[in-house]
């Protein structure tokens, strides 16, 4: 793995991977508390992996809106301009 972390093009594909998909992964850990599955079998980890997701992206929409960047009109997202 050394090895292979030493050429260009790994560090290029190491590189995207950290600021795409592992912060989502770190917020679930220190901002809601997600440690690890609290249900056995792939259906229902699946499901608890859903509900932690819509719980992430709730409070995601929650702040937006909070910040004015959106605007909820008749049950829908508006976005706002930013100047």
């Amino acid at each position: 793995m050394f090895e292979k972390m030493k050429q260009e093009e790994s560090q290029k594909i190491y590189k995207e991977r950290k600021t795409i998909v592992e912060p989502v992964f770190g917020q679930l850990k220190a901002n809601l508390g997600f440690r690890g599955f609290s249900v056995r079998g792939i259906m229902r980890a699946g499901g608890e992996f859903s509900l932690i997701c819509a719980a992430h992206n709730i409070k995601k929409i929650v702040h937006a809106i909070k910040q004015k960047v959106v605007s909820l009109k008749q049950g829908r997202l508006i976005p706002q301009a930013v100047y």
